[in-house]
């Protein structure tokens, strides 16, 4: 797959992850539509977050030359996913409500600022 179906696909998933994700922060916790989409919502953080593996970084500097420090973000997604999950099954409301926090403010909001930073290819599609 090239990088430009990569960064289409990456974009797709992130989009739909922000669109549920701001549901879930929207309505009644606990709800069968809440679980429903709560699931929706953590598979595609963890697709986009594999996707953004695959896609080297093009500004900064890199590791073996592929991974920048944007690729952190998918590391806190990666653990973040299944830990809110494993803490939910556990009873365990806080913190999976901070895992799920941290990934929609890291993994989505402060990641797509930085996509959104001159030189990057979104800011170009857009800007």
């Amino acid at each position: 797959m090239s990088y430009l179906q990569l960064a289409y696909l990456h974009l797709a998933t992130a989009l739909l992850a922000f669109i549920l994700g701001t549901l879930q922060l929207l309505q009644r916790k606990g709800s069968i539509q809440h679980r429903l989409i709560g699931k929706y919502f953590m598979g595609l953080m963890l697709v986009t977050a594999i996707i953004a593996l695959w896609m080297p970084a093009q500004i900064g500097p890199t590791l073996m030359g592929h991974f920048g420090f944007i690729h952190l973000f998918c590391l806190l997604v990666l653990y973040s996913v299944p830990a809110s999950y494993l803490a939910i099954r556990r009873g365990h409301l806080a913190s999976h409500k901070a895992h799920l926090i941290g990934v929609y403010v890291g993994g989505l909001l402060i990641a797509g600022g930085f996509a959104l930073m001159p030189g990057r290819l979104l800011h170009g599609w857009l800007f």
